[in-house]
C-alpha cells in the first residue's frame, strides 16, 4: 500500500496529490483503484453530457484514464489532479460527442439517466421511496434534454458537488459564463418539473 493511503475501518483517508501522483508514476493499483472508486461514477455522469449512450460514456471514461496513465508524468501541479483529470475526460468526451452527432440520429439518444442506469433500475426500496425515485428520474430526464455546456455544468455543480471555481477550470470558461449557464440549466429543469407536475394536477 502507497504511503499516505490509510485505511481505518475500511474507511480510506484520501492521500495528497504528490502521493497519488506519485503512485501513479510507479504503477501502484491500490493507489489507482483508489481513484477509480472515487471518483469513475462523477466522471460517467460528466461523460454522459456530451456522448448519446451510457456506453460511449463509459468508453470515453476509460478512454481518460488510459490518458492520465500515460500523461501523469507530465503532470506539474499547476491544478488540482482532479481538476487535471476531469480536463482530459472533457476533451475526450467532446471529441467522441463531435463524432457521434455526425453518424447518430437524434431519435436515438434518450432513455437513459445521465449516469448511464436504466430509469427501470434507478429506484427500488420500499414504497416511501417512490415519489423521491420519481422527482429524481424527472430530473435525470431534464438533464438530458439540456445543450451539453449547461449539462456539464449542472451535472459538476448540483449533481456532483463541485465549486464554481473548480467547475470553470475544468470546462475552460469564465465564472460570468458558469453563471449564466448554470441558471439557464436550473431554470429550464424547473421549468420541465412544473410542466410534468401541472400536466398531472401536481404532485
Amino acid at each position: 500500500m502507497s504511503e499516505g493511503v490509510v485505511r481505518l475501518g475500511g474507511v480510506t483517508d484520501f492521500p495528497p496529490d504528490p502521493v497519488i501522483v506519485a503512485g501513479l508514476q510507479s504503477g501502484d493499483e491500490e493507489v489507482f483503484a483508489l481513484l477509480l472508486d472515487e471518483w469513475s461514477r462523477g466522471m460517467l455522469r460528466l461523460a454522459r453530457s456530451y456522448v448519446s449512450t451510457a456506453a460511449s460514456a463509459e468508453e470515453v471514461v476509460q478512454d481518460t484514464w488510459l490518458a492520465v496513465i500515460r500523461a501523469v508524468g507530465t503532470f506539474e501541479g499547476r491544478s488540482s489532479l482532479r481538476t487535471w483529470v476531469y480536463r482530459i475526460l472533457v476533451n475526450t468526451a467532446r471529441r467522441r460527442g463531435e463524432r457521434e452527432s455526425r453518424t447518430i440520429p437524434v431519435s436515438s439518444v434518450g432513455g437513459e439517466r445521465p449516469d448511464g442506469v436504466p430509469p427501470e433500475r434507478a429506484e427500488g426500496g420500499p414504497e416511501g421511496a417512490a415519489l423521491a425515485g420519481e422527482v429524481r428520474e424527472l430530473i435525470d430526464k431534464a438533464v438530458g434534454t439540456l445543450p451539453s455546456r449547461q449539462r456539464a455544468v449542472i451535472t459538476l455543480r448540483d449533481m456532483e458537488g463541485y465549486g464554481s471555481d473548480e467547475v470553470c477550470e475544468i470546462l475552460s470558461i469564465s465564472p460570468a459564463n458558469q453563471r449564466v449557464l448554470l441558471h439557464r440549466a436550473r431554470a429550464a429543469v424547473r421549468d420541465h418539473l412544473a410542466a410534468y407536475y401541472d400536466g398531472k394536477g401536481g404532485p
